[in-house]
């Protein structure tokens, strides 16, 4: 059994994560902080859960006292303040924000326009995504889980790009997202009435996650690349659908082959026929890709779907607890979306 705290609880990523959590036969929750219902039961500001954990406020003694492995699911710049602290009281810990996804903090400090407040420790950091960085993750102290809409457009382009298989220039990521990707915000833009009946384009050349999804990329065909990254917003609660489109430099065999490398991933889908779509994979913890070489034009069109807070965030930071703590990857997830 191993003893686990979350900081952040409440909001949707963290929600989710407690929610997991609490269906891992091998966890133990010590600790739920929440500053903005620090005192209240969980059960009253999410009414689906059955049990009645107490929030508390954040005292980072406390939460490291009992904890073996601290998820801290806090606004970008604000996880970076208190992750050392966690770290120098012998917890390890797997943060859900942006801050300890990337190499160079000057990619940071460019992409957030904040300047890094623990630098020294994304030498440390090993990025969270289990089917790239396995063994890495199993004995890090520091895990960076990654990004909704990176998880999606990485996992689809990797195998490609390791592989040689299609031109590193001139990739273009076409990605949508449910409501939910924005987090649990009061903001104007994320009402029903702004939401519902229209979907909208956002963050044009400028979406933050365009430099998570370059570095990961990059690091798998051995040359910089640029993308152009282009997200939209669904009026739906969850799930993503990613969009890419690339120059071939090989067969459908030779792109079959490429993804080959997901063989025996147990949260890795590859279509044979057809492409996914979102409803195939909200509620599971599951990436499904599927792709099209179109001959006529020379160009492949790859579709990547997930769930945005599950194989987007707390499904894949549980896959992260599992290898952290040697479990069978697949405790407390279900690779079974819920279609309906």
């Amino acid at each position: 059994m191993v003893n686990v705290s979350v900081i952040g609880a409440t909001g949707y990523a963290g929600a989710e994560l407690m929610r997991l959590l609490l269906g891992h036969k091998r966890v133990r929750i010590v600790h739920a902080v929440s500053k903005s219902f620090a005192g209240a039961g969980l059960s009253s500001v999410y009414k689906n859960f059955a049990c009645d954990i107490l929030l508390k406020a954040m005292e980072p003694e406390d939460v490291c006292e009992g904890s073996d492995i601290v998820f801290t699911c806090l606004p970008h710049g604000k996880s970076a303040e208190i992750v050392p602290g966690l770290l120098k009281r012998g917890v390890r810990v797997i943060d859900l924000s942006a801050d300890f996804r990337y190499k160079d903090a000057n990619v940071y400090k460019e992409w957030y326009k904040l300047e890094h407040p623990a630098k020294e420790l994304l030498s440390q950091s090993v990025f969270g995504l289990p089917e790239i960085y396995r063994e890495r993750i199993k004995s890090a102290r520091l895990v960076g889980n990654p990004g909704c809409y990176t998880s999606s457009a990485i996992l689809a382009l990797y195998p490609l790009l390791k592989a040689g298989a299609v031109e590193p220039a001139g990739i273009i990521v076409d990605a949508k997202s449910g409501a939910s990707g924005a987090g649990r915000s009061e903001s104007t833009k994320l009402s029903f009435c702004e939401v519902n009946e229209s979907v909208k384009a956002y963050g044009i050349a400028t979406h933050r996650h365009t430099s998570e999804i370059e570095q990961e990329i990059s690091l798998a065909a051995g040359v910089n690349i640029a993308i152009s990254f282009t997200p939209h917003l669904l009026p739906i609660n969850r799930g993503i659908i990613s969009t890419i489109y690339l120059t071939p430099k090989t067969d459908e065999e030779g792109i079959k082959k490429a993804y080959e490398i997901y063989s025996g991933e147990p949260f890795i889908k590859i279509f044979e026929e057809g492409v996914p779509e979102i409803k195939h994979v909200t509620g599971g913890n599951t990436c499904a890709i599927g792709f099209v070489l179109d001959k006529r034009v020379n160009r492949l069109v790859v579709i990547s779907c997930l769930d945005n807070l599950i194989k987007g965030a707390s499904g894949c930071a549980v896959q992260n607890l599992n290898l952290l703590c040697g479990f069978d990857e697949r405790e407390g997830l279900n690779d079974t979306g819920w279609y309906f």
